[in-house]
Parts: structure tokens; sequence; C-alpha cells
């Protein structure tokens, strides 16, 4: 016998099943902050709305300031009515006074500090004085008559790389050149008149003739730091001791100097002018008789030229790497960001700095410790924005909200 089965519908109704009230109370009560989240596998990806929103945050974090319009002339503290006091003023804002309290630096630090800002030379450079001219154009008149007359002379320095490693021109006052001149101890009276008629007689000129001067008195100015080789140092100069360069063989016959000869004489560090034979402070002149000086152009140059150079070169990139890091996409920032960055976050003057003092918190940073110290002599920052406004490296902007801002162009 075959049964056979057929599906129909039943009129009995179905009853749901009783929850039981007790393990819905447990359910509920339970204790771990994790048992109502939403599970996930661990090797489950993360999705791409997820990403999209961390994106959008970091663009955010990294917003371009609001730019108003350029400023195109730095503003000044004070009214200057020529060059020359122009000329006076960036030299004395250039640093920051050393604090008398809380300074973060020895005796021996602070001397240091101090002797290096006096034996700088008193340049200023022409991009530091078109930054805070009103007219460039009218500058460049009083300079060129300003020339003329042998009030100041220009210094040019030519190969230094490139971007915030050139310096171009600079301007120095006649009377500081001379007072520089009369105060060194390493030349004879008779040179010293020689050297400043030959500047007087050239006002305008950036090089000198070699026959202005003998072998003798171009070593002498050269080792003084007043004289320099007009053109630039060639790589070769630069190679190892035992490339095949022009100065392989100074290399080579400076480093066994010291075993050759007496101790604590001249030649035991390779001879007079060794420095400037080798390619240091300029190239020097390998004269086979005073006939050949004819053919050599020399630049005026001034003592310690090439410590002031580091710094303004080594200030200049400083500045842009900050602006780097504060927003890597635009490369800006605002002028009071960068102002603190700067000084190194260190204890400030206003009221909140001074009522945290008044509480012992002593959360800032001591100068002495920061790189404005360590490494720029305690640089101000308005010297070294000037420097590279002027250079054409940054540019200065008003926004809507946070003053003056920086970019790094």
């Amino acid at each position: 016998m075959v049964f056979e089965s057929k599906l129909t519908k039943t009129s009995r109704v179905s009853k749901s099943q009783k929850k039981d009230p007790i393990k819905a109370l447990r359910r509920a009560s339970s204790g771990s902050p994790f048992a109502n989240a939403q599970r996930r596998k661990p090797s489950q990806p993360v999705t791409k709305s997820h990403s999209k929103q961390n994106e959008t945050s970091e663009e955010h974090e990294v917003d371009a300031l609001v730019d108003t319009g350029i400023i195109t002339s730095l503003q000044i503290d004070r009214p200057v009515s020529n060059i020359i006091d122009l000329m006076r003023y960036i030299q004395k804002r250039t640093f920051s006074e050393v604090p008398e309290r809380a300074a973060g630096m020895s005796s021996t630090r602070i001397a240091e500090v101090l002797n290096f800002r006096l034996n700088l030379p008193p340049v200023v450079s022409v991009a530091h004085i078109h930054a805070l001219s009103p007219a460039p154009t009218a500058a460049e008149r009083e300079i060129s008559e300003l020339l003329k007359t042998g009030t100041i002379r220009k210094i040019v320095i030519s190969g230094r790389g490139s971007g915030a490693a050139t310096f171009g021109e600079g301007l120095v006052l006649m009377d500081d050149w001379e007072r520089l001149v009369t105060q060194n101890d390493q030349l004879s009276a008779e040179l010293k008149s020689k050297y400043l008629e030959v500047l007087r007689s050239h006002p305008t000129a950036v090089t000198v003739s070699g026959s202005n001067f003998t072998k003798g008195e171009a070593v002498a100015l050269m080792t003084a730091g007043l004289l320099t080789a007009a053109h630039a140092t060639k790589m070769s100069d630069f190679l190892r001791p035992g490339a095949s360069s022009p100065t392989s063989g100074l290399l080579a016959s400076l480093s066994s100097a010291g075993s050759s000869a007496a101790s604590g004489s001249v030649a035991a560090v390779g001879g007079i002018g060794i420095v400037h034979s080798s390619g240091g402070g300029g190239r020097g002149l390998n004269f086979e008789d005073d006939a050949l000086a004819v053919k050599h152009n020399l630049a005026p140059s001034l003592p310690n030229i090439g410590p002031y150079l580091k710094l303004l070169v080594s200030a200049r990139q400083h500045l842009i790497s900050l602006l780097s890091k504060a927003s890597p996409r635009h490369r800006e920032a605002p002028l009071s960001l960068l102002r603190e960055r700067w000084d190194g976050g260190i204890a400030a003057d206003d009221p909140a700095s001074k009522a945290r003092a008044a509480r012992g918190e002593s959360a800032a940073v001591l100068p002495g410790r920061t790189k404005k110290w360590r490494s720029f002599w305690g640089l101000k920052l308005e010297w070294v924005l000037e420097e590279a406004v002027g250079g054409g490296l940054v540019e200065c902007f008003n926004t809507q909200s946070v003053g003056v801002g920086i970019r790094a162009l």
C-alpha cells in the first residue's frame, strides 16, 4: 500500500514562544561595554566611507590660509629718510638682546655670542633694502648716487649656490670699511693707506686690478680678509686630497706638514697663505713674480665675511623648513605661529606667561636651549624674514582672521 502525502493548509494557530524574562534581564545588564557593539572579523578591511572621512579630516588640518592681498612692502618701526639711515636701522635690529635673567647660557657662552656679533662685518644686502623700501626704483637711484660719491661701497659674492644659498650684492658704509682697515694690526700703516687709496680711486668698481699691489702686499691683504679672488672657486678645488685637482698637492703637503716641520712654527700648518692657496677664503693667486699680478682681478672684501654668509644662508633655510613643517602642502603659516616656532617657545612677557611664572609653572624653554641661540646667535625673526622677502624666497599676505601670513615661493 502506497501512501501519498500532500501539503495542505491547516487552520491551527501557532503559538509564539514565550521569552524568559530572567534571560532578557541578564542580557540587558551585561557589564561588558562591548556587548552591544557591532561585531566584525579582524581581517575585514576598512570601508571606503571611513577612509574618505579620514582624508577629509586631514585636508581640514592643512587647509590653506585665506589670502586677502599681498603685502608689497614691509613696514618698519620708525620712518627713515635715506638709504644710510635705513642701513643703520637694519644693523641695529639684527639680533635680540641677551636675557638678563634665566638666559640658559653660561657666562662663557654669553661672551662667545657677544664676540661673534661684534666681529661680523657691517654688511647690508641689497635685497634687504628692497624689502623695506616703499619705492625700490627710487632706492636704486639713491644707491647709485651714494656709490659715485664714495659714501657707500658695493660688495659682490658670486658662486654661492642657488635659492636660499644665494647672496647677491651687499652694501657697506665707507666709514665702517675704513674703520675695519685702520683697526687691523696685521698690516703696516703704508699698506693700509695704499689699500684705502685704491678703493677711493675706484668707488663704483667691485673688482680692482692686481697690478696695484705686489705679491707680498696681495698675500697680506688676502690673509687679513680684505681681498679675495674676483671669480668663484672651481668645483675641483673641493675634491678629495687623492683626486687629480689643482689643490691635491697642497692638501697632501698640508697633511704631512705637522711631521716634517717643527711644532709651533708656521711651516707646521702648511706655511703662509696655505688656507687661501687651498681654496679657503677665496682662491689664492699663484704669483710666479710681481709682473703676473697684472693678469688677475681682485675683489675687495671684509674680514669674517664667511661666518656672515653662513649665518644668512642657514637662517633662510631654517625659515623655509619651518614653513614646510607647518603646512607641507601649502608651505605657509601665520606670522604669530612662525615667530613662536622661531623663538622656540620661550617664556614671553604676556600676562598669561607671567601668571604661570607666579604659580611656579615653568613649562617654557630657556632661551639658551633653543636653536635661535644655539645656532643663530639670537638672530631676530624679523631680520631673516626681511632677507627672505627681499630675496624672493617668501611673500607676506593679509588674512581674514589670523593677521599676516607667510608663504614660501
